[in-house]
């Protein structure tokens, strides 16, 4: 590689494809100005852009700056970044946004740190450099998302829903990706927490949109949904603990109900709330199905844990040879290698 990843202590001799993929919907007005960035920035590298069904001249612009552009009908960040994956091959991945929120001076920066480690996933935390950068509520919501994410999936994740990632080709080609919309962080921080891969961070600059482009973000809809993911992922990959807190909830509600109507019969020797004591068994039976119910899907689970591990272990990870130190006190330590 040339330019600044020489700066970043990579071999000139090195044969390495870098793919950066921009997925845009309706972003004419800052896409030529990403594209020229990451080919000042990565001149060896190919840039693809996945047009959306844009209305505005996203694809004509996107071509004219030099990208390979291609379009994806399917409406949805998910439905792009699913297609990015199966369509491009490469040894790294580069995803950003295309309105020109994020830095293209990082990319060097991380690449390097997902190189050097190695590392499967790389993410930028966002440090926002002007107040428009987050909308009102974005900041919370995605404190408490990642904060939820990081409480039931292990806490090796910082801002989950940051746009701009590097990626290994064996994260990417075991990468199943189901969403459709932007709940795609959310299963990319998912799936790289549950395979236990290599995960590092690096800080990078966050602006505001310029004036006139609009983030096609809803905040409340894409939030619940988002939300629901979560919930629907916290099911499928910890079915144990899903159904066990399910079941111990039904047994409190069974035993609040029960109680009583058992304490008056010792009491009488009547049961005189005959309906809710049938209310309280039948609820009882659904506690004890739904802990049977974890139990089979958590080894379920297990087999299909194994089944992405293997999926994931086909590809081999980059390796080179650096000064390793010279990369750990420039960009930091891959938190999940050895020291």
């Amino acid at each position: 590689m040339k330019s600044r990843l020489k700066e970043s202590a990579i071999p000139a001799g090195d044969s390495l494809a870098i793919a950066v993929l921009i997925p845009c919907y309706n972003e004419a007005l800052t896409i030529g100005k990403v594209i020229t960035e990451f080919h000042r920035t990565l001149p060896d590298a190919t840039i693809y852009v996945y047009d959306n069904n844009s209305q505005d001249g996203t694809f004509v612009i996107a071509e004219n700056a030099g990208a390979i552009v291609r379009q994806e009908s399917m409406q949805g960040k998910g439905n792009v970044v699913r297609r990015m994956f199966r369509d491009i091959e490469a040894d790294f991945y580069i995803l950003v946004d295309g309105d020109d929120t994020y830095d293209a001076e990082v990319a060097p920066k991380m690449l390097t740190l997902a190189m050097s480690e190695p590392c499967d996933l790389v993410n930028c935390v966002r440090r926002e450099t002007d107040q428009e950068a987050y909308r009102m509520g974005h900041r919370l919501g995605n404190q408490m998302l990642t904060g939820t994410v990081r409480y039931i999936f292990g806490d090796r994740i910082k801002d989950m829903l940051s746009g701009y990632k590097v990626l290994s080709r064996r994260f990417v080609k075991s990468f199943p990706a189901l969403s459709t919309g932007f709940d795609i962080e959310t299963e990319l921080t998912v799936h790289a927490l549950e395979l236990v891969m290599p995960v590092a961070h690096t800080d990078g600059s966050y602006r505001g949109r310029p004036e006139g482009s609009e983030s096609k973000l809803r905040t409340y809809r894409d939030g619940i949904r988002i939300l629901w993911l979560i919930a629907n992922l916290f099911k499928h990959e910890r079915p144990m603990q899903f159904f066990s807190w399910l079941g111990l909830l039904l047994v409190m509600v069974s035993l609040a109900l029960g109680i009583p109507v058992v304490w008056q019969y010792l009491q009488t020797g009547l049961v005189a709330r005959l309906p809710t004591a049938v209310l309280a068994m039948g609820i009882m039976l659904i506690a004890i199905l739904s802990f049977t119910t974890g139990l089979i899907l958590d080894t379920v689970t297990r087999g299909r844990r194994e089944a992405k591990m293997l999926a994931y272990l086909q590809y081999s990870i980059y390796q080179r040879s650096v000064g390793k130190q010279e990369n750990q006190d420039a960009y930091g330590q891959c938190p999940d290698q050895p020291k």
